[in-house]
């Protein structure tokens, strides 16, 4: 495994340009509501070298201008043009598959925003998808309420398959974790639109004006942000300030290009 990841590639007329950089957040710049120790600097060295970088989320909880807010409240300056979720990702396939239809939403303002905002109707009666994000506060009704209507023929959707998450206390279980049980109690499963489908990794790049060739994925999680990278034909860099542990990377039949123990360590 290389030990330095390359600064830089070549572009036409012999000049060097940076690469770009789609950047998972939590457990990689923020752990929950604290910064991760370097990720300041790391972003800096970013806009120092003119590297073009992308915040690429699976939590669906926030809208891009929410997490603007939020990382500013900790020291981290990010327009909001720069963060992409998987809410939004839904919401352009949702927009592209089945335009101005309905859905059965168990989430939180980033993904109920993002649906709104294609003209979707939220609706609890004979939705065209179920569609399951992030929220702190699942309750059972609207879960025995999903599985009725996914037992009815709804769509069955969610926004990522993370089953857990860190925060500051600990890991905490995720949207991939309560679509389980929905799918263990209809016998469907979902459409997973967040990484590592290939749709957010490109619609990613698309927003990024970068090319796969260029890009770096940078991510704590082998299953999602490594695999995701790869698959897309882009360089990855993982980071171990969240879900995989070093020890843990030889289990999988794949490997990232480089590791790190932190965003601190790595530099354009």
């Amino acid at each position: 495994m290389r030990e330095e990841v390359e600064r830089c590639v070549p572009c036409d007329g012999g000049k060097r340009m940076p690469k770009a950089y789609l950047i998972d957040m939590d457990g990689v710049l923020v752990n929950g509501r604290k910064l991760q120790e370097g990720a300041d600097t790391f972003v800096e060295r970013l806009r120092q070298a003119g590297a073009p970088f992308l915040l690429l989320t699976n939590n669906s909880r926030f809208t891009p201008e929410d997490l603007q807010e939020r990382l500013c409240s900790i020291g981290l300056d990010i327009p909001s043009e720069s963060i992409f979720t998987s809410a939004l990702a839904t919401a352009r396939f949702l927009q592209q598959q089945r335009p101005f239809g309905s859905a059965f939403v168990i989430g939180e303002g980033g993904l109920l925003t993002a649906l709104e905002g294609i003209g979707y109707t939220i609706t609890e009666q004979v939705p065209d998808y179920v569609i399951v994000g992030e929220t702190t506060s699942y309750s059972f009704e609207r879960i025995t309420r999903a599985v009725r209507l996914i037992k009815g023929g709804a769509r069955f959707i969610a926004t990522n398959p993370d089953v857990t998450g860190p925060t500051e206390e600990g890991i905490v279980p995720t949207c991939g974790a309560v679509a389980a049980m929905i799918t263990a109690a209809t016998g469907v499963k979902p459409y997973f639109m967040g990484k590592p489908n290939p749709l957010m990794m490109r619609s990613a790049l698309r927003q990024l004006g970068a090319h796969s060739e260029t890009t770096l994925m940078i991510g704590d999680r082998m299953d999602t942000d490594i695999i995701g990278g790869i698959e897309s034909g882009m360089e990855t860099i993982l980071v171990l300030t969240g879900v995989t542990r070093r020890e843990k990377v030889d289990r999988y039949p794949y490997k990232p290009h480089h590791i790190r123990v932190s965003v601190a360590d790595i530099f354009p």
